[in-house]
């Protein structure tokens, strides 16, 4: 069995279910790896591990990629898991006064962020839908999404940026009416990435392979039972238990809104779109989410994607799409 370190981007939750269910299923010992896990401490931090060779894999967003990048490394994306950010504008019915359906309704209202990077996409809709400065779009408060969240529920801000479910998640909490703007579904960029080194990809081109494949069935096989996804994920980590119902509105909602699109119907599953990478760099160009210059085509391959597996090159078919 080959050894690979798997690095994740933060601790196990409902959008890591298909990469627990594939190594629970024996999916990477199918193709003779051994895989073992790291829980993460954010994207930068899983792309410094791949790129430089700390961890075999990792899993991040795609700005991190970037971001990482921008430092100097040479990261490269080896596969486009979720096709679209899993940012999301929200809010509360009874602080926004009507329900939010649209994000030119924002116009004239205040919106608080969570990160520096959900700050620039929400900052760059606005720009697309040319009312960037009918917003009071604030700065990113040190004290993250938690302090955001706080700021909604008691009306000091009309709207808050963070990712998809946390309106539903504020909404279960408090008894409250929430809505939430998927940012992926107006805004081209990507949302999670599987990262890896030059050095991986050139002396190990066939455990990149061996891994893509793997991972892909596990999103299949997650796609088609999600409780068995789940599960998978409790096997790992039973306090997540208590919160059964928002780790399954997290994977189901990232395998629906997120993971699969027409570009993977078309493409397969884990194929990147040049296009894409190109809007991300020109969006977090000019922010401190980068230290230099940033390459966006470099960051990138399909190169490893065997598309004569199903589960990567007739990934529709996989899923019943």
């Amino acid at each position: 069995m080959e050894a690979v370190t798997f690095q994740l981007n933060w601790e196990p939750n409902g959008f890591q279910a298909p990469y627990f269910l594939a190594r629970e299923a024996g999916l990477y010992e199918d193709e003779g790896l051994d895989v073992r896990f790291v829980e993460g401490h954010g994207s930068p931090y899983a792309v410094e591990r791949a790129a430089t060779g700390e961890s075999t894999f990792g899993l991040a967003g795609a700005s991190a990629v970037l971001g990482v990048q921008s430092e100097g490394h040479d990261p490269v994306a080896v596969a486009a898991v979720t096709q679209k950010t899993p940012a999301a504008i929200y809010t509360l019915r009874d602080v926004f006064g009507e329900p939010l359906d649209h994000p030119e309704q924002l116009a004239g209202r205040t919106v608080a962020p969570s990160a520096t990077k959900t700050r620039a996409l929400a900052s760059q809709l606005l720009s697309d839908l040319g009312i960037r400065d009918e917003v009071d779009l604030r700065s990113v408060d040190p004290h993250t999404h938690h302090r955001v969240e706080h700021q909604l529920l008691d009306g000091s801000v009309d709207a808050a940026v963070g990712v998809v479910t946390n309106g539903r998640e504020v909404a279960e909490e408090h008894d409250r009416i929430a809505d939430e703007l998927p940012i992926g579904d107006y805004l081209q960029v990507y949302g999670m990435t599987l990262v890896t080194s030059r050095d991986v990809t050139d002396e190990r081109p066939e455990v990149v392979r061996a891994f893509l494949r793997a991972t892909a069935r596990g999103w299949a096989e997650a796609t088609r039972d999600p409780e068995a996804a789940i599960d998978a994920l409790i096997a790992r980590n039973a306090t997540l238990e208590n919160h059964l119902w928002i780790e399954t509105v997290k994977f189901e909602t990232a395998a629906s809104g997120l993971q699969f699109t027409e570009y993977v119907r078309e493409h397969g599953w884990g194929a990147h779109d040049p296009a894409r990478w190109e809007k991300l760099g020109e969006t977090i160009s000019e922010t401190d989410l980068l230290s230099g210059g940033i390459d966006p085509d470099a960051a990138w391959t399909n190169e490893f994607r065997d598309t004569e597996a199903p589960e990567i090159g007739a990934y529709a078919e996989a899923i019943d799409r």
